[in-house]
C-alpha cells in the first residue's frame, strides 16, 4: 500500500512551515498554504541565491537568449514569507522539529521537502556545464559563440534542447549518445530511429561511451579525445536526499510518500523531483520529474499539512521543443507495451500510441500535435483502439 504513518494531527494555522527548496513547487505551496489561512511564519531555505524560478525556459527562452530571467510571479512580502537564499539545509532532526542548516537550526511545526535533483556528472578535471539552474544556463548561453566546439554529452531531452540552442548560435556540435539513437531508452529504438534525422545539423555519434571529461575535450571509452570548447553533460539527474540521511524519513529513489504527498514522518510532505509518490491508478510509486507534476502537487502538498488533502494522482504530462519541433507526451508507457507509430504526409514522426497487454493506452506522444494532448490525457488507461479510431 502506499499509506504512510499516520498523522498525529495537522499543523496548527499559526504554526511554522519551513520550506526547503526554490522553484516551482516552493513558490506554489507557498502561495496555497496563506490562501488556506496559514498564519504562523513560513521559512524558504534555498541553496541558490534567488527566488523561486521556472526551469523548463532555461534550456529553452534563456539559451535562445529571448529571457534573461525565469522568475515565477512570487512576493515575499505581499506573502510575508522569509526567505533564506545561498543557505544549504543539512539534515533533519524529525523527532526534535529541526532543519539543520550551514547557517545554523530553523525549528519548525511542518517540513515541506521539494529540493528537486541534482544533475549527474561525468568522471575527470575538465570543465563540463550541466543545465538545472539560472546560473547554469546564462554562463552556458555565454559561451555558446559562433564556431565555438561544443561537445554535449547525451542525447537526452536535455541535450537535444541544448543542440537546438547551440546550431542556433552558430556552434559547431558534436553529441556522443551510448544508445544507438536519441531518446533510445525512453521512447524505444522504434521511434528513436525516426528522431535521428532531427540532429542532421550535428554530429551525432551513437553507441559511443565516454571515459571522462579531461582539459582537452571529452575522453571515449577508447582513448579518443574529442576536442571541445564547451562540454555539456545531459545524462540525467538524482533527487537531492544525500541531506536526507538520518532522518528517518522513508526513501527509495527519492522520498517516499503516499498519494497526499505525505511521508513517513508526520508533518513532513515532499514533492517535485525529490519525491517518489503512491500512485493509487498504477498501483505503485512513481517519481515523475516533471514541471506539470511539482505544480499540480503543491495545492495537495500545501492542504495535506494543514488537514485533508484530495488524492494528487493525475496522468504524467511533459513537453520539449526541439529543432523546430515540440513533442509532448502523456502517460507512462514499459516495455510491455505495444507501440503504434503514424507518420506524417512527407513521413515525419506524428503520433506514437502505447497499447498495454489488456489493450488500454498507456501513453501517447505527439509531434507538433498540441490540440490532441488534452484528448490523449483523458483517454490514457480507457480504450486504445477507440482512442486509435477517434483521432485517425
Amino acid at each position: 500500500m502506499g499509506t504512510v504513518e499516520e498523522s498525529t494531527g495537522p499543523v496548527r494555522l499559526d504554526g511554522r512551515v519551513v520550506v526547503v527548496g526554490g522553484g516551482l513547487a516552493t513558490a506554489r505551496t507557498v502561495s496555497t498554504l496563506r490562501r488556506k489561512k496559514l498564519t504562523g511564519p513560513i521559512d524558504i531555505v534555498s541553496a541558490e541565491g534567488h527566488l523561486p524560478y521556472d526551469r523548463p525556459p532555461l534550456s529553452k527562452d534563456v539559451l535562445s537568449g529571448a529571457k534573461d530571467s525565469t522568475a515565477l510571479p512570487f512576493d515575499p512580502v505581499k506573502l510575508d514569507v522569509t526567505v533564506h537564499t545561498e543557505r544549504v539545509a543539512t539534515g533533519v532532526d524529525t523527532r526534535a522539529r529541526v532543519l539543520h542548516t550551514g547557517r545554523g537550526d530553523l525549528p519548525f511545526d511542518g517540513l515541506v521537502i521539494a529540493t528537486g535533483a541534482e544533475p549527474i556528472r561525468l568522471p575527470g578535471d575538465g570543465e563540463q556545464i550541466t543545465l538545472r539552474t539560472i546560473d547554469d544556463a546564462l554562463t552556458l548561453r555565454d559561451r555558446l559563440t559562433p564556431g565555438a566546439r561544443v561537445v554535449i554529452i547525451g542525447a537526452s531531452w536535455i541535450g537535444a534542447e541544448v543542440a537546438t540552442a547551440a546550431t542556433a548560435h552558430g556552434c559547431q556540435v558534436t553529441c556522443l549518445e551510448y544508445a544507438d539513437a536519441p531518446l533510445a531508452n525512453a521512447l524505444g529504438a522504434d521511434v528513436a530511429n525516426r528522431l535521428v534525422p532531427w540532429w542532421s545539423g550535428t554530429d551525432l555519434r551513437c553507441g559511443t561511451s565516454v571515459r571522462e571529461v579531461s582539459g582537452e575535450g571529452v575522453v571515449l571509452a577508447d582513448g579518443t579525445v574529442i576536442p571541445a570548447d564547451v562540454v555539456v553533460t545531459g545524462i540525467g539527474v538524482r533527487p537531492s536526499i544525500g541531506w536526507l540521511d538520518g532522518s528517518g524519513l522513508a526513501t527509495d529513489r527519492g522520498v517516499l510518500t503516499d498519494e497526499f504527498c505525505r511521508t513517513s514522518v508526520s508533518g513532513v510532505v515532499a514533492l517535485g523531483d525529490v519525491a517518489q509518490r503512491w500512485s493509487p491508478r498504477t498501483g505503485r510509486h512513481v517519481a515523475v520529474e516533471h514541471w506539470d507534476d511539482a505544480g499540480g502537487a503543491a495545492a495537495t502538498a500545501a492542504v495535506a499539512l494543514l488537514g485533508e488533502a484530495p488524492a494528487y494522482d493525475p496522468v504524467p504530462y511533459f513537453w520539449s521543443d526541439q529543432f523546430g519541433h515540440k513533442i509532448q507526451y502523456v502517460g507512462a508507457h514499459t516495455s510491455d507495451d505495444i507501440a503504434t507509430i503514424t507518420t506524417s504526409d512527407s513521413g515525419d514522426l506524428d503520433t506514437v500510441t502505447w497499447t498495454a497487454p489488456d489493450g488500454t493506452l498507456a501513453a501517447w506522444l505527439g509531434v507538433d500535435r498540441p490540440r490532441d494532448v488534452i484528448a490523449a490525457r483523458t483517454a490514457v488507461g480507457t480504450s486504445a483502439t477507440d482512442f486509435a479510431t477517434a483521432h485517425a
